[in-house]
């Protein structure tokens, strides 16, 4: 097993409905709009503790799934974890983890791990916090993070999340190799001559029933394409912060205040 505790059918009963939004990458205040948008409540103030006066909300008993990369390039990563803690802990969000996830849960770990792409914005934040601050971020990355299944399996199976995208033959499958895969795509190994990771077009040859909802590499518009799609439409690039509302399959967005980090080309966007 690695690093992420929970299984993948954990919630498989659950069949919301769902907002299933996609790479955050610290923009607490896109987020913030978004989810108001989308009709949730009871989100303001800040810190690590959910007031029992003041829970999250959504009136028709909707619930956020985060698809991952929550923290790095953005302006408030921790604002953000600190959001996410809120609605996790008053029941109101589920999360899929992303690399960048991975990663800081490593570093928060001790490990040695480099702080490049963004995730040198995320450790600046923490060496701004006092000790005991730093502290109670650690347990509550364990808690959160550590704790998730590294995908989701929802709706009895209608409905799967996985940050970077799933194989058909992956669903169910709790492997070191499928865990990677989820993380970081379908990569082979080669890089472009930017020295980026070159992936595999696993989307085009999906065929699976269940519907995929994944993010990890950022494109300009969201399109569903056999029965996936990809949610992350680059906000912290200046694009925007998406969210699939699920069953209804309805996208809800809201526009970048600013070009948080400038990526070499879209397309090529070190994920």
């Amino acid at each position: 097993m690695g690093l992420f505790q929970g299984a993948p059918d954990a919630h498989v009963r659950e069949s919301g409905p769902f907002d299933v939004i996609g790479d955050v990458h610290g923009c607490h205040v896109e987020l913030e709009e978004l989810l108001a948008q989308l009709g949730y409540e009871g989100l303001a103030g800040d810190g690590w503790d959910v007031d029992p006066a003041d829970l999250p909300r959504h009136r028709e008993g909707r619930r956020v799934v985060f698809l991952g990369d929550l923290t790095d390039r953005g302006p408030d990563s921790i604002g953000t974890i600190q959001l996410a803690w809120r609605m996790h802990q008053a029941g109101m969000a589920l999360l899929a983890p992303g690399n960048h996830d991975s990663k800081l849960l490593r570093y928060l770990r001790g490990r040695n791990v480099r702080l490049t792409h963004g995730a040198e914005t995320t450790a600046a934040e923490v060496q701004a916090l006092s000790p005991a601050e730093r502290e109670r971020l650690r347990q509550v990355v364990e808690a959160m993070i550590g704790g998730a299944p590294p995908y989701l399996i929802l709706d009895h199976g209608r409905l799967v999340v996985a940050h970077a995208g799933i194989r058909q033959d992956m669903v169910g499958d709790r492997s070191g190799r499928t865990e990677d895969f989820v993380l970081y795509g379908d990569v082979n190994g080669q890089t472009t001559a930017e020295g980026f990771p070159v992936r595999r077009d696993w989307a085009a040859r999906y065929s699976g029933e269940a519907l995929v909802v994944y993010g990890h590499t950022p494109a300009r518009e969201a399109v569903f394409r056999n029965n996936t799609i990809n949610v992350d439409t680059g906000c912290v690039f200046g694009g925007s912060l998406t969210a699939l509302r699920y069953p209804e399959r309805d996208l809800v967005q809201v526009p970048a205040h600013e070009t948080y980090w400038t990526p070499v080309h879209w397309s090529h966007v070190p994920a």
